[in-house]
Protein backbone atom coordinates (compact mmCIF):
# COMPACT_ATOMS: atom_id res chain seq x y z
CA UNK A 1 0.00 0.00 0.00
CA UNK A 2 1.65 3.35 -1.04
CA UNK A 3 1.34 6.59 1.74
CA UNK A 4 -1.35 8.83 1.03
CA UNK A 5 -0.73 12.14 -1.29
CA UNK A 6 -0.93 15.49 0.61
CA UNK A 7 -4.42 16.53 -1.02
CA UNK A 8 -3.90 19.62 -3.92
CA UNK A 9 -4.69 23.41 -2.44
CA UNK A 10 -6.10 25.54 -5.17
CA UNK A 11 -5.01 29.76 -4.35
CA UNK A 12 -8.02 30.95 -5.92
CA UNK A 13 -10.64 28.23 -3.80
CA UNK A 14 -8.39 29.94 -0.78
CA UNK A 15 -8.12 33.12 -1.99
CA UNK A 16 -12.22 32.58 -2.06
CA UNK A 17 -12.61 31.52 1.34
CA UNK A 18 -10.22 33.99 3.04
CA UNK A 19 -12.53 36.85 1.29
CA UNK A 20 -15.99 34.60 2.81
CA UNK A 21 -15.15 33.13 5.41
CA UNK A 22 -11.78 34.56 6.88
CA UNK A 23 -13.63 36.33 9.71
CA UNK A 24 -13.60 32.42 11.27
CA UNK A 25 -10.41 31.29 9.92
CA UNK A 26 -11.90 28.36 8.04
CA UNK A 27 -9.14 29.28 5.20
CA UNK A 28 -6.31 28.26 7.42
CA UNK A 29 -8.04 25.47 7.90
CA UNK A 30 -8.52 24.70 3.88
CA UNK A 31 -4.68 25.38 3.77
CA UNK A 32 -3.79 23.93 6.89
CA UNK A 33 -6.04 21.03 7.84
CA UNK A 34 -7.84 20.66 11.14
CA UNK A 35 -4.70 20.40 13.27
CA UNK A 36 -4.63 23.69 13.08
CA UNK A 37 -4.54 24.93 16.48
CA UNK A 38 -4.24 28.44 15.88
CA UNK A 39 -7.40 28.79 13.30
CA UNK A 40 -9.22 26.97 16.39
CA UNK A 41 -8.09 29.33 18.70
CA UNK A 42 -9.25 31.97 16.88
CA UNK A 43 -12.74 30.87 16.02
CA UNK A 44 -13.39 30.20 19.87
CA UNK A 45 -11.75 33.87 20.64
CA UNK A 46 -14.06 35.10 18.18
CA UNK A 47 -17.09 33.81 19.50
CA UNK A 48 -16.39 33.85 23.01
CA UNK A 49 -15.82 37.51 22.59
CA UNK A 50 -18.88 38.27 20.58
CA UNK A 51 -20.98 36.22 23.38
CA UNK A 52 -19.21 38.24 26.51
CA UNK A 53 -19.52 41.61 24.33
CA UNK A 54 -23.37 40.45 24.11
CA UNK A 55 -23.82 39.73 27.85
CA UNK A 56 -21.71 42.86 29.09
CA UNK A 57 -23.54 45.24 27.18
CA UNK A 58 -26.95 44.60 26.63
CA UNK A 59 -27.82 48.40 26.26
CA UNK A 60 -25.29 48.95 23.93
CA UNK A 61 -25.43 49.45 19.94
CA UNK A 62 -25.34 46.03 18.22
CA UNK A 63 -21.47 47.75 16.78
CA UNK A 64 -19.94 46.65 19.67
CA UNK A 65 -20.66 43.07 20.05
CA UNK A 66 -20.22 43.28 16.54
CA UNK A 67 -16.68 44.61 16.74
CA UNK A 68 -14.29 41.90 17.14
CA UNK A 69 -15.83 40.04 14.30
CA UNK A 70 -15.26 43.09 11.89
CA UNK A 71 -11.52 43.45 13.15
CA UNK A 72 -11.70 39.95 12.52
CA UNK A 73 -13.12 39.56 8.88
CA UNK A 74 -10.71 43.05 8.31
CA UNK A 75 -8.04 40.35 9.35
CA UNK A 76 -9.36 37.39 6.74
CA UNK A 77 -9.67 40.36 3.60
CA UNK A 78 -5.82 41.03 4.46
CA UNK A 79 -5.07 37.30 4.85
CA UNK A 80 -6.83 36.47 1.08
CA UNK A 81 -4.76 39.44 -0.58
CA UNK A 82 -1.61 38.01 0.64
CA UNK A 83 -2.94 34.66 -0.02
CA UNK A 84 -3.62 35.98 -3.77
CA UNK A 85 -0.66 37.53 -4.10
CA UNK A 86 1.57 35.09 -3.30
CA UNK A 87 3.43 33.75 -6.62
CA UNK A 88 2.01 30.87 -7.53
CA UNK A 89 5.58 28.47 -7.03
CA UNK A 90 5.79 29.76 -3.53
CA UNK A 91 2.22 28.87 -2.80
CA UNK A 92 2.41 25.29 -4.10
CA UNK A 93 6.33 24.80 -2.29
CA UNK A 94 4.04 25.73 0.80
CA UNK A 95 0.74 24.22 0.80
CA UNK A 96 1.18 22.11 -1.92
CA UNK A 97 4.73 20.44 -1.18
CA UNK A 98 4.01 16.74 -1.98
CA UNK A 99 0.94 16.94 -4.96
CA UNK A 100 1.61 16.33 -8.23
CA UNK A 101 -0.62 18.95 -9.05
CA UNK A 102 -0.03 23.30 -9.66
CA UNK A 103 -1.35 26.44 -9.60
CA UNK A 104 -1.78 28.36 -12.38
CA UNK A 105 -3.33 31.63 -11.57
CA UNK A 106 -5.75 33.63 -14.21
CA UNK A 107 -8.68 36.17 -14.10
CA UNK A 108 -11.10 34.52 -11.43
CA UNK A 109 -8.05 35.43 -8.85
CA UNK A 110 -7.87 38.85 -10.08
CA UNK A 111 -11.53 39.56 -9.74
CA UNK A 112 -11.49 37.79 -6.35
CA UNK A 113 -8.76 39.86 -5.07
CA UNK A 114 -10.59 43.00 -6.56
CA UNK A 115 -13.59 42.15 -4.53
CA UNK A 116 -11.52 41.85 -1.67
CA UNK A 117 -9.90 45.23 -1.60
CA UNK A 118 -13.69 46.94 -2.35
CA UNK A 119 -15.19 44.95 0.45
CA UNK A 120 -11.94 44.72 2.53
CA UNK A 121 -11.80 49.17 2.46
CA UNK A 122 -15.56 49.63 2.26
CA UNK A 123 -15.57 47.31 5.97
CA UNK A 124 -12.48 49.27 7.17
CA UNK A 125 -13.81 52.79 6.61
CA UNK A 126 -17.05 51.79 7.59
CA UNK A 127 -15.92 50.53 11.22
CA UNK A 128 -13.78 53.81 11.52
CA UNK A 129 -16.95 55.86 11.08
CA UNK A 130 -19.04 54.15 13.00
CA UNK A 131 -16.47 54.00 15.94
CA UNK A 132 -15.53 57.82 15.78
CA UNK A 133 -19.82 58.07 15.42
CA UNK A 134 -20.30 56.16 18.78
CA UNK A 135 -17.32 57.83 20.41
CA UNK A 136 -17.29 61.00 19.77
CA UNK A 137 -20.85 61.76 18.80
CA UNK A 138 -22.49 59.00 21.06
CA UNK A 139 -23.91 57.62 17.93
CA UNK A 140 -25.78 61.09 16.96
CA UNK A 141 -25.84 59.83 13.06
CA UNK A 142 -26.73 56.53 13.19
Amino acid sequence: MSPARPSYKNKTAATLLGLLTGWCGAHRIYLRGTRDKWAWLHMAAVFATVLLMGQLGKRVDIFYPLLPVIVSAIGGFIEALVIGLMADDKFDARYNAGSARRNDSHWPLALILVATMMVGATTLIAAISRLFDLLYTGGAYG
